[in-house]
């Protein structure tokens, strides 16, 4: 049996970013991760401050590199199946069968991409296609690019992208699901639009060159930007019993912290802002703010 002061779900910048907090305040702690990052295909991050144009790998390198400093820190691979107990006694099962007991748990496991299907867009996810203009529209700018989207999605993003390129058209992929005042609108900034479902996205190593829909019709272009759709990375919080938003992720308070009692979440798990600085921050947020209530429960034990 494994016994912490804290156990931490999810070894991305969030959770590391908080176990590197805790370390440093003398925490017993437990990051477990299964070694799948949604962001493997990314060949670089960018908008993290000393770390622009580094890879994910690389940063997840580097944090565990520093956190071997602090001894209270443990690392362990795997995927955690079933949690039951309370704040300050949670009992925590991996699939191969470990145990573990924590006082406090952080959820820092993040989102999964559900697959599109759209034929070809695996091929050059993370290499010229992306999801995130603040990650990857420098790199795209000025450049004609297909951006694949609808509804209301398309209407925030597409005044969004135009700060960086105003050449691209729109595939929806399937019907719009705009008003014409908003088709209207896009057509006064002389924004293109197809509503024809997308037959195959043609590229040579990972570079997208043209977007072809069911009618035949191509779309030259040299980047992508698409609207994933996003599962949570497990369904152990709402089986905790942890309030989930109308967006889907898990309602925490500015700290991170849950409606239950000692259950913390940080970075994609509980936010829209898909980004590893954010999800760093916030991971740092949560964890001082466990420590500091593990702190104020020993101290209170002793009056």
């Amino acid at each position: 049996m494994n016994k912490v002061d804290v156990a931490i779900i999810g070894g991305g910048p969030a959770g590391l970013s908080a176990g590197l907090i805790l370390g440093r305040a003398r925490k017993q702690t437990m990051i477990i991760d299964e070694g799948r990052p949604r962001n493997a295909v990314t060949r670089e991050a960018h908008g993290f401050l000393t770390r622009d144009g580094i890879s994910p790998s690389e940063i997840r390198r580097i944090a565990k590199e520093q956190l071997r400093v602090y001894p209270s820190v443990s690392h362990a691979e795997g995927t955690i199946v079933s949690i039951s107990g309370e704040d300050g006694n949670f009992l925590l099962m991996t699939a191969a069968g470990m145990k573990i007991t924590s006082k406090k748990l952080l959820f820092a496991v993040g989102m999964k991409d559900r697959k599109l299907g759209i034929p070809g867009l695996d091929e050059v996810y993370g290499k010229s296609a992306f999801v995130c203009p603040y990650c990857d529209g420098w790199e795209l700018r000025d450049e004609p690019l297909v951006v694949i989207s609808r509804g209301a999605a398309l209407m925030h993003f597409a005044p969004l992208l135009s700060g960086w390129t105003q050449r691209f058209v729109v595939c929806t992929n399937g019907p719009d699901e705009l008003s014409e005042a908003e088709r209207d609108e896009l057509r006064d900034h002389q924004i293109p639009l197809y509503d024809q479902p997308i037959r195959a996205i043609l590229s040579s190593e990972g570079m997208v060159n043209h977007v072809v829909l069911e009618n035949g019709t191509e779309i030259p272009c040299t980047g992508i930007f698409f609207k994933p759709e996003l599962v949570p990375g497990t369904d152990l919080p709402q089986v905790l019993g942890c309030r989930i938003s109308e967006t889907g992720v898990i309602a925490v308070d500015e700290f991170g912290k849950s409606s239950i009692p000692g259950v913390y979440a940080a970075g994609d798990a509980s936010s829209l802002m898909h980004q590893s600085i954010a999800a760093a921050a916030s991971g740092a947020l949560a964890a001082a703010a466990i420590n500091g209530e593990l702190n104020k429960e020993a101290w209170q034990r002793k009056q």
